[in-house]
């Protein structure tokens, strides 16, 4: 499965709508039923996402102002450029980002990120500061097979802030193994990682290894 963090990965269908076939596209009532909601935040410059990673870096190469000397009268363009590490707003880890011999972003099948029945799994109940795990028992009502199983813990109302990375939720190796066992193809979470970053684990990235592994 991919994974996704940041609060969730990218946009994802809303799973009231699951049309098939080869017409789905082109279906009239398909496409009525069909809603795509966005979730992800928007990139700003200075935008914290990961304590401790770079902010994004926006700068404009051509001003609407400058163009007007070189474009004819009344045709004017802006263009920037932009900095920024992979890990910024809402992203998406590919199993490159773990394992050397992964596919990268560009090497992803999108038809494991696009048209994806979603599950989303409301725990904000399902931990606690002094249990921040997100654990098997707390998904294990739910097919997900073929899914985007997304992690709804609370704590994206951080997001961006100096509390976001710290005491965190995160999805535990066992949970992981779980999502694998039962067929879920993308798994994306609001929280700073879907592992835990305190320093006590070691550096250990059971979420990531397992998820990105499978």
């Amino acid at each position: 499965p991919r994974v996704g963090a940041g609060s969730y990965a990218g946009a994802v269908t809303d799973s009231r709508a699951t049309p098939t076939g080869p017409d789905q596209t082109t279906d009239p009532a398909a496409s009525a039923a069909l809603r795509v909601v966005d979730l992800s935040h928007t990139i700003r410059a200075g935008l914290i996402t990961y304590p401790g990673l770079p902010a994004p870096v926006i700068t404009p190469h051509l001003t609407r102002e400058a163009s007007r000397a070189t474009y004819a009268p009344g045709t004017e363009f802006a263009m920037d450029v932009i900095t920024m590490i992979g890990n910024t707003g809402t992203y998406l880890d590919s199993p490159f980002h773990r394992y050397a011999d992964g596919a990268d972003l560009a090497g992803l099948d999108l038809s494991t990120l696009v048209g994806l029945r979603a599950e989303v799994f409301h725990l904000t109940d399902a931990w606690e500061p002094g249990r921040r795990g997100i654990r098997p028992e707390a998904l294990a009502d739910r097919d997900v097979r073929g899914a985007a199983v997304l992690l709804h813990t609370g704590w994206d109302e951080h997001f961006g802030g100096p509390d976001y990375g710290v005491g965190a939720p995160f999805l535990t190796g066992e949970a992981a193994q779980w999502l694998i066992e039962q067929g879920a193809v993308l798994v994306g979470i609001d929280s700073v990682n879907i592992d835990d970053t305190a320093p006590e684990t070691g550096g250990a990235r059971p979420a990531h290894s397992l998820l990105l592994g499978a």
